[in-house]
């Protein structure tokens, strides 16, 4: 069977190379880096961590190809790109407000008991503009795929051809981060596949796409602190699971309330937190969180899974 690992950011330390060695993995290896956008190319570092046995799948430079031949999609995709952008702005304005709300409740003073009642209300509040989001954006999906169906574009077809020969010979894929929306959009378009028997190696962006729910978050922003925002749905290798990825360094984690708010608002899922070092293993197929990883509980405090 397969192991799906989990890492923390590679960019100050590198464990992926490591981390696949340790696998024994001995065949050729995917190297899926269309968040990098522009920059996939550039993958001669990743590369040699994988001892020159990577190949890159360069699907953002296939999104491009796609993009310049297929005048019909392309159509599409942007108008997919303009119409989630504005999707995302209004979502961003009735959440950002459900959440005050939460807050505002959360802080006034309750003398019979009505306090717990009004501040789970509003936490189903935010919990449904969530799923307003969830429905509006498969929507978009929906129309995009009537309006210019993947399966019916030849460039698409042939650069799908050829992906789907190089995972055949793959004996294992890694996913690195960069832009999650690139990432998760080119997956998708081109249909890629990660094998059962194949094992996943990803970090950062890449560890978010494996996951079913792509959460977005930074509460150290320019722009000041923000809710964390629902993005996408994700491949779904890892049901059940939020991937925070840099939780030290986007989360206000001594802020227990806030973070109770976040861990109570995806209740049904194990909130992940990927910091530098972190190394989380699936083996065999498992999706349940082993011994170690280090979760948000709805206290909004740190645990340990498995500790006393």
């Amino acid at each position: 069977m397969s192991t799906t690992i989990l890492l923390g950011p590679q960019r100050f330390t590198t464990t992926v190379g490591s981390t696949v060695r340790a696998l024994g993995v001995t065949g050729r290896i995917a190297m899926v880096n269309s968040g990098w956008e522009e920059r996939e190319s550039d993958d001669a570092e990743l590369a040699g961590h994988l001892d020159g046995r990577g190949v890159n799948l360069r699907l953002h430079h296939r999104m491009m190809d796609v993009l310049s031949k297929d005048e019909h999609f392309g159509a599409a995709a942007r108008a997919f790109r303009d119409r989630m952008d504005e999707l995302r702005i209004f979502y961003g304005i009735r959440l950002q407000a459900a959440i005050d709300a939460v807050q505002a409740v959360a802080h006034r003073t309750s003398i019979h008991a009505v306090g717990p009642i009004a501040e789970e209300s509003a936490m189903e509040a935010v919990r449904e503009v969530d799923r307003w989001y969830v429905a509006e954006l498969d929507e978009l999906y929906r129309s995009v795929r009537a309006t210019a169906p993947p399966d019916e574009s030849g460039t698409i077809g042939w650069h799908r051809g050829e992906i789907g020969a190089v995972l055949d010979e793959c004996e294992a894929v890694v996913i690195a981060g960069g832009n999650v929306r690139t990432l998760l959009w080119t997956l998708r378009v081109f249909d890629v596949e990660l094998r059962p028997e194949q094992s996943v190696v990803a970090w950062s962006a890449g560890a978010m796409a494996l996951t079913d729910e792509v959460v977005l978050f930074h509460d150290f922003a320019p722009q000041g602190v923000t809710a964390a925002e629902l993005h996408d749905r994700g491949l779904g290798r890892l049901p059940g699971i939020v991937a925070l990825p840099h939780a030290k360094r986007r989360l206000q984690l001594d802020d227990h309330e806030r973070m109770s708010v976040l861990a109570r608002r995806f209740a049904e899922h194990r909130l992940l937190l990927l910091d530098d070092g972190a190394v989380v293993r699936f083996p065999d197929g498992a999706t349940d969180l082993p011994a170690g990883a280090r979760v948000l509980d709805r206290t909004g405090h740190v645990s340990v899974v498995g500790a006393a």
